[in-house]
């Protein structure tokens, strides 16, 4: 039977041909780019809003009185560090040095002494770490990694480029990650290594990650994109980025560390690891022309190097502020006495969330997206559609039913705005607007 929520009309995009592909999570595409008055294309719409499905960024689109809440604004607290962001700037043109180098060299220390890890490698992507990891461990054909179907689809897309395959597990009700309760009837003789992922800016329960990995001899791929400063405990050493064999991080221009273009970096505590990883970043050369293995162009621009590096001592007290943020939403949900489970605030567990997203579950959550988008405020759905029903995932039989806590919150989330400058009148707005739609 059909689940109520599928749309058999919607597309994901105008050239998916009609099929059985039609029959899945369009729908929300359609209500974001109707709402908004525009096209809705994840990452494209990201940088007016965030990636994934943004709609009604509050500085383009929508239709309703007054100036909206953008889901993100890049540049409110660029005034921190302007001035060294241009010196920095200036000094990389003036240098000639534009790949690689002392500044790529500096940042990777700097980032490796935060997140607690012996060794850090610059790559040109957070999609690029994770492919870098697969290939450093060797994983291919015949092989298995067991991945969350609830994330970005970097995750599991990245094990399928390699040829091996993603085994899609369900996920906790409460935090959105990975429920390592259903990791071990997965396991395989094929299965080769685990990737939790720390959705929104909560870690997974690593602690029992690492348990069952043990157990089984597996390598963990940490996917720690949207959680960087994330820690078990305030005064633990290590946090997001330091608790797999090989672990990612993305600097996309929407993290709560960001670049001004794409750049990611890997983590390791192993150090012939790293030293393969180092020799894969550059096409598997050392010296150069000299090749070892076949690797790939993963390199780190100097430019975004030095700009992380000029942010990176910021972000701190932009995580701090993020969560006086989530905490003055949770006072104004509940001083706006909503309907009694209309709204889910997001559950705070396994250490220091850092609120990369602010995301509910909520009721009518279409409904309310479209209502949203008319008044310009700001919101996105991270992700409408699991990977184990994906298109391009067919061919490995996934069907609904599989994955079912997955599906019943890709239905359900739905993320507002949230970036350390955001304002208690702007939350206030965003509040009253969703208390409207459930009083009418």
């Amino acid at each position: 039977m059909e689940a109520a929520w599928l749309d058999p009309q919607a597309t994901l995009t105008a050239t998916v041909p009609q099929g059985e592909y039609t029959r899945t999570f369009g729908r929300i595409h359609a209500v974001a780019a109707d709402a908004a008055g525009r096209p809705a294309h994840g990452k494209a719409a990201g940088m007016a809003g965030s990636a994934g499905t943004a709609a009604a960024s509050g500085v383009a689109g929508g239709s309703g009185a007054g100036v909206g809440v953008p889901a993100l604004n890049l540049v409110a607290g660029m005034h921190a560090y302007r001035d060294a962001l241009l010196r920095e700037l200036t000094a990389i043109c003036d240098s000639g040095q534009y790949i690689l180098g002392e500044r790529v060299a500096r940042f990777e220390a700097a980032l490796a002494d935060y997140c607690g890890a012996r060794h850090a490698l610059g790559v040109s992507s957070g999609t690029d770490a994770l492919l870098l990891a697969m290939m450093t461990l060797g994983i291919g054909p015949g092989d298995e990694v067991i991945v969350p179907t609830f994330t970005f689809f970097a995750s599991g897309g990245c094990v399928a480029r390699l040829g091996a395959k993603p085994v899609f597990c369900d996920i906790d009700e409460s935090t959105f990650n990975i429920d390592v309760a259903r990791i071990e009837p997965l396991i395989t003789p094929r299965t080769r290594a685990i990737m939790p992922v720390h959705l929104y800016g909560q870690l997974a329960d690593m602690p029992g990650v690492r348990a069952v990995a043990k157990r089984h001899s597996l390598r963990i791929i940490e996917d720690a994109a949207q959680a960087i400063g994330a820690r078990l405990a305030a005064s633990d050493r290590r946090g997001a980025g330091a608790f797999g064999d090989l672990n990612c991080l993305s600097f996309y221009p929407t993290k709560n560390l960001g670049a001004i273009g794409d750049a990611g970096m890997l983590l390791t505590d192993d150090d012939a690891l790293f030293e393969r990883a180092r020799l894969l970043r550059t096409h598997g050369e050392s010296p150069k022309y000299y090749h070892h293995m076949i690797g790939g162009n993963f390199r780190i621009d100097a430019l975004q190097a030095a700009i992380l590096h000029v942010k990176l001592p910021h972000l701190e007290d932009w995580t701090a502020r993020r969560r006086e943020v989530a905490a003055r939403y949770r006072t104004l949900f509940a001083q706006a006495e909503l309907p009694a489970g209309a709204v889910r605030l997001p559950v705070e567990r396994c250490g220091s969330h850092v609120y990369h997203q602010f995301v509910l579950r909520v009721e009518r959550r279409d409904a309310l997206l479209r209502h949203l988008a008319e008044r310009k405020i700001g919101c996105g759905v991270y992700y409408p559609v699991p990977l184990h029903v994906q298109k391009c995932f067919a061919y490995l039989g996934g069907k609904l039913g599989d994955c079912p806590v997955a599906e019943r919150i890709a239905s359900e989330v739905l993320a507002l705005p949230m970036y350390p400058e955001l304002t208690e009148v702007q939350q206030q707005a965003v509040v009253a607007a969703i208390a409207e739609f459930f009083r009418e």
